[in-house]
């Protein structure tokens, strides 16, 4: 075996798996995408291997009957000269059948099938020979033990010590043979990672950026690699021609496709996050079996029902399928899909049935993003103000609202000042997804001003459910509606379902609550929480427990309001509901600070302030640092105080009724610092 010039990274369990399954079975295929690392893991187990090995470089092979003459040539055994030559494979049979070798047949994905054969005989005619292929997909026959060479691991985001997952290490490695001085240093950690990321923790990838750093500095390269097969277009010389740059590698995998593998394998590349084979074989319209396909051979992954691309893969099939001038016809179809998927979820999310809706749109989450941003700015805005519209509820419960405000201001922007025909909810409900991180702007708060007069009807919604909620949420009652009577006689005509009913009757909870009925107000929240677990919608049964707590609040009793508020933070963390796990928070820190334990209740804001941040949902930062202030106002820190304070009043929203209360308690405990 040639020894080699580098040291090996990253993978000792793989070392030791390996050799694991070359002890219990005969033939053993690493499999991976290119670049992963296949062929250095091959030769690392051949440098361990007790007794005789042979390496046959498979790679300048070009036709399956080459296959045999090419391991005959490895083995050192020469051609006899006559006229009639003896079958390679019956030579090989003969030279082998007493022997113990340990075989190597590298890079033997183009040749697969010949290889496969060659493999099959040998080993059932010599007892004392094993086999460790590389290849992009299996050997696929009987006996053949599959070892997946992954990627090398990557840091998480929150890692302490990125040196020590492989990715970084080969990196810093690979960097000081080119520039010795090279170190991954606090100031440069975050530039490496990001490379390591970009490139999927690919070995040959990496190797290839760490060599740019005798010409390019750490964040030069970083900043390259949007272009990253121009930049990664210098490799070892003598390196195979496919291993030299980064299009080779993706490229030799391409050229192996056939037509429709190529196809799939371009169109797959609209998927944001992986898809499922239901959603790649609708949107790229081929048979789900292409898909497999490309799983086998390794251009896919297939993680927990998804299959998804690296992103040097995927960057390098985008090409392709925009020089076969289809990218706008899959992306029209990406976004047709999740419309449909967004529809039919949108029910299902105030319903018995609503965590595993939620669990299926988390796992389709990037891809709902991707969807809406591209109807945006491909000018396709009645898809786009539909996707927003029913991702809505979904982003609500789950938190989402830095994302989603983010595309609902691009899409507004793009709509204009008013509807389009037979859009007016939609329109509304982009508004009100535009506001939830706070109104920025005067068009904006003039826009949202306005959603009332400009629906067709003052308070169902004809299409859009959740929009019942965020109007009364954002705008407060509908105009003319100042009693709970009103209320009752507006929605008295109204036919709705078992959510809007149970959900109508917390607003008339609310509107009691606020007209100082708190024993008519405390019935309808337990009717609303009664009918919410009978439905089993989480969210309601949230609601209808936080307007309990709040109204226990008010009578002073504040054990029930712990009681009332823990329970709903149980329910806002079955949901996965950040902003709801903060407001639960807050409203349990209320409840300790005013029956005496001020420790308590600062531990509580803290953490209701750090989730709420986390998910952008600044009323309930602006709470959290509210409580803050007279949490040190009741102990008598007035600089503490006022500084949370102030903080709470600039995050608290402007022109949200649902805040109006909120804003007065900050004003209220402002003026008592200055009153002291």
């Amino acid at each position: 075996m040639r020894a080699q010039l580098s040291s090996f990274v990253g993978r000792g369990e793989e070392l030791r798996q390996v050799s694991r399954e070359l002890a219990a079975s005969r033939l053993v295929t690493l499999v991976g995408a290119g670049g992963a690392g296949k062929t250095r893991l091959a030769l690392e187990v051949a440098e361990r291997a007790d007794g005789d090995v042979c390496l046959v470089q498979l790679a300048p092979v070009t036709a399956d009957a080459e296959v045999a003459p090419a391991v005959l040539a490895a083995l050192g055994i020469r051609d006899r000269h006559g006229p009639e030559l003896p079958d390679p494979v019956e030579r090989l049979v003969t030279a082998l059948a007493g022997r113990e070798l340990l075989l190597i047949l590298d890079n033997s994905e183009h040749v697969v099938e010949a290889a496969a054969r060659l493999a099959d005989t040998l080993l059932g005619s010599c007892p004392g020979l094993r086999v460790l292929a590389t290849s992009r997909e299996a050997l696929g026959i009987t006996g053949e033990s599959l070892v997946p060479v992954s990627p090398l691991r990557l840091p998480p985001p929150d890692a302490r010590d990125p040196l020590g997952y492989p990715a970084v290490r080969l990196f810093a490695d690979r960097a000081a043979a080119v520039r010795p001085a090279f170190a991954v240093t606090p100031e440069n950690v975050e530039q490496v990672v990001r490379i390591c990321h970009a490139l999927d923790g690919l070995p040959l990838a990496i190797e290839l950026a760490a060599a740019r750093l005798r010409t390019l500095s750490v964040a030069e390269v970083a900043a390259r690699l949007d272009d990253r097969f121009r930049l990664l277009a210098r490799g070892s010389r003598t390196a195979l021609p496919r291993h030299q740059t980064l299009r080779a590698v993706v490229a030799w995998s391409w050229d192996l496709l056939d037509e429709d593998e190529q196809r799939m394998a371009g169109r797959l590349t609209v998927f944001a996050g992986g898809a499922t084979a239901e959603a790649a074989e609708r949107v790229c319209g081929l048979p789900e079996e292409v898909l497999f396909s490309l799983a086998e051979k390794s251009l896919v992954e297939a993680v927990d029902g998804r299959y998804r691309m690296l992103e040097t893969i995927r960057a390098f099939c985008a090409e392709r399928l925009a020089e076969a001038g289809e990218a706008e016809t899959m992306r029209e179809a990406h976004a047709a899909y999740y419309l449909d998927l967004a529809i039919a979820a949108d029910d299902h999310l105030r319903r018995a049935e609503q965590l595993e809706w939620l669990a299926r749109l988390d796992a389709e989450s990037d891809d709902l993003n991707a969807a809406v941003r591209w109807a945006t700015e491909s000018g396709r805005l009645e898809t786009a103000l539909r996707l927003l519209a029913y991702c809505a509820c979904y982003w609500w419960m789950r938190g989402h609202r830095t994302v989603s405000t983010t595309l609902a201001a691009e899409l507004l922007e793009r709509v204009g000042d008013a509807a389009p025909d037979g859009l007016k909810e939609e329109y509304a409900m982009c508004v009100l997804v535009a506001a939830w991180t706070g109104v920025g702007d005067d068009w904006l708060a003039e826009r949202l001003e306005g959603l009332r007069p400009s629906l067709p009807t003052d308070y169902m919604p004809a299409k859009l459910e959740f929009l019942t909620l965020l109007l009364a949420m954002f705008t407060g009652p509908p105009e003319g509606v100042a009693t709970p009577s009103q209320l009752r006689a507006l929605t008295a005509a109204v036919p709705m379902s078992p959510w809007s009913t149970a959900l109508t009757g917390c607003g008339y909870g609310f509107m009691l609550q606020e007209s100082g009925e708190p024993e008519r107000a405390g019935a309808e929240f337990e009717r609303s929480l009664a009918a919410f677990r009978a439905m089993g919608e989480r969210w309601g049964t949230m609601l209808a427990l936080s307007g309990l707590a709040d109204l226990a609040a008010e009578q002073e009793d504040h054990v029930t309001t712990l009681a009332r508020a823990k329970e709903a933070m149980e329910v806002a963390r079955q949901l996965g509901a950040l902003a709801d796990v903060a407001e639960s928070l807050c409203r349990c820190a209320d409840a300790l600070a005013r029956t005496g334990d001020p420790e308590r209740a600062r531990t509580d804001y803290e953490r209701a302030a750090e989730l709420s941040r986390r998910v952008g949902s600044t009323d309930i930062l602006a709470r959290a640092h509210c409580g803050l202030g007279e949490v040190a106002l009741a102990v008598g820190d007035l600089a503490a105080a006022r500084t949370w304070l102030e903080r709470a009043r600039e995050e608290c929203p402007a022109g949200w009724y649902s805040v109006n209360d909120l804003r007065e308690r900050i004003a209220a405990a402002l003026a008592a610092v200055s009153g002291r």
